[in-house]
């Protein structure tokens, strides 16, 4: 479907628009985009490695990098990248479930749902431009994502059917006591994102990541002048990833009928998402009690909503 949608031949405007259909087509790729950059941002951060570029940037490799303060500045920087992957993937999970169930079931709230996360996870691009520095491959991902997820929201505008009220909840059931909690779990999300994105737009650090590194704001920015700016934009980069997954979770639970397919793909979400982001704590000693609590607080609503929502 995705390579329909790409290969197209000049002047032939009716394969075109069979390839482009109902704009569905497009949205799957877009999430499956999504789905590998995330899946390539873990790995590749796992390796221990800097991107060409950024290393080019620095002026620095990782393993120059590594042999400061015990590795610690580099292992903070892959944690932010690998948290960042972990919920590029929960967001095309998402997008998945939206454009292949209820939009195809010309239910208007899912595009706008769409709509509202996609525009929160662009506009937060906008934020990298304070910093100084902006990527070329994150540059040529969004070049390329744009693009894809515009025209596929333009040409699905035509699914958008009657209003639908949203999902009446009967708080006396287990169900939707656990709706009430992944809803809860969605604003939650959705502002620690922009709380993140607003830190790496001013402060960059909190307390707690200074004292992990063990070094202040100006040290760091002392050993390479551009290594807060890096920071600033892994920083900036993960809390607009946040903000737009929590967009997506708190629309489909407001809104969506529940089902198997559903409750699979918040599960999924959620795992992907919470697993990179509390995981890579532990493995690089980044143990924080106030820094790791709202996290795991996060994660234990999360999963109680699941198991909750789940029996509907």
């Amino acid at each position: 479907m995705c390579g329909e949608a790409i290969l197209l031949s000049e002047g032939d405007h009716g394969f075109v628009k069979g390839a482009i259909g109902d704009g569905r087509p497009l949205l799957i790729c877009s999430a499956l985009f999504l789905i590998g950059c995330g899946a390539f941002a873990i790995f590749q951060a796992a390796t221990g490695h800097l991107l060409p570029h950024d290393a080019a940037y620095l002026g620095m490799s990782a393993t120059q990098l590594c042999a400061l303060q015990g590795c610690r500045i580099l292992h903070f920087m892959i944690h932010d990248r690998i948290s960042f992957g972990g919920v590029l993937v929960a967001i095309g999970v998402m997008y998945l479930w939206l454009a292949l169930f209820p939009l195809r079931q010309r239910q208007t709230w899912a595009w706008w749902t769409l709509a509202l996360s996609g525009s929160a996870g662009f506009l937060s691009f906008l934020a990298y431009l304070g910093y100084g520095y902006l990527d070329t491959w994150h540059g040529a991902g969004t070049l390329v994502l744009l693009p894809l997820f515009v025209l596929g929201m333009i040409r699905a505008r035509r699914l958008r059917g009657d209003f639908v009220a949203p999902v009446s909840l009967n708080w006396r059931s287990a169900p939707a006591v656990g709706r009430g909690l992944l809803l809860l779990s969605g604003f939650g999300i959705a502002g620690a994102g922009l709380t993140i994105m607003a830190v790496g737009m001013t402060r960059v650090f909190v307390p707690q990541d200074l004292e992990f590194m063990g070094l202040t704001r100006e040290a760091i920015g002392a050993i390479n002048p551009h290594l807060v700016s890096l920071i600033a934009h892994d920083r900036a980069g993960f809390g607009g990833a946040l903000m737009s997954f929590g967009v997506a979770l708190s629309g489909c639970m407001r809104y969506a009928q529940p089902s198997r397919a559903l409750w699979q793909a918040v599960a999924i979400a959620g795992t992907c998402g919470f697993a990179t982001a509390i995981g890579i704590h532990p493995v690089i000693g980044y143990l924080s009690f106030s820094h790791l609590a709202p996290a795991v607080l996060g994660c234990a609503v999360f999963s109680l909503g699941l198991v909750l929502a789940s029996r509907s």
